[in-house]
């Protein structure tokens, strides 16, 4: 099993293997070039961004700077806007529906490091998966740690941190996120 493999399968892995490595300077020289285009490359900053996030619908809007580790673990649906400075660590796999919409800042974290010292220092690491659901929109400054779901039709509020599972229809915030209410859609 190749160290990509152990990645993807959410077990502890090496980031220092030199596939990992390359892949990641791979996506970080097309997002640094993205991020360095002006306005008026919008054409040319589309395509990059279609390479970098080739599991993307149509309509994606990105605001510079934007950050990622892989861009392939990266899948979203169609609609998907991400204001200035958003960073996803898609370690794992990051899965966005429909609609989305998310603020300047907001973090979406797979990648995360064993609790125990001995295991931590050895430079090994491991991820899970988040997943969001669609019509989501998640507020400046929110961050999304590893393993969270996050229903449909929910709305994540400005600088709240996301430690838990959501479900569908309903607005969260705070550090831990909690549920402030229910959305009522009639």
């Amino acid at each position: 099993m190749t160290e990509k493999d152990k990645m993807l399968g959410e077990r502890m892995y090496n980031p220092m293997d030199p596939q990992l490595v390359k892949e990641r300077l791979k996506a970080r020289l097309l997002f640094q070039e993205i991020n360095l285009l002006n306005d008026n490359e919008k054409e040319k900053r589309d395509e990059l961004l279609y390479t970098l996030l080739q599991n993307v619908g149509k309509g994606l809007w990105i605001e510079p700077p934007f950050y990622c580790d892989y861009g392939y673990n990266i899948k979203a649906g169609k609609n998907l806007f991400m204001n200035f400075n958003c960073c996803i660590l898609d370690v794992a796999e990051v899965k966005i529906g429909d609609n989305c919409m998310m603020g300047p800042n907001v973090q979406i974290y797979t990648a995360t490091h064993p609790l125990e010292v001995d295991k931590r220092n050895s430079g090994h690491e491991f991820a899970q998966r988040i997943s969001i659901g669609d019509n989501v929109w998640i507020g400046g400054q929110a961050v999304i740690n590893p393993g969270v779901t996050i229903g449909n039709n929910v709305v994540i509020g400005s600088g709240s941190v996301v430690t838990k599972s959501f479900p569908d229809n309903v607005f969260i915030a705070g550090n831990p996120a909690k549920i402030v209410k229910t959305i009522d859609h009639s």
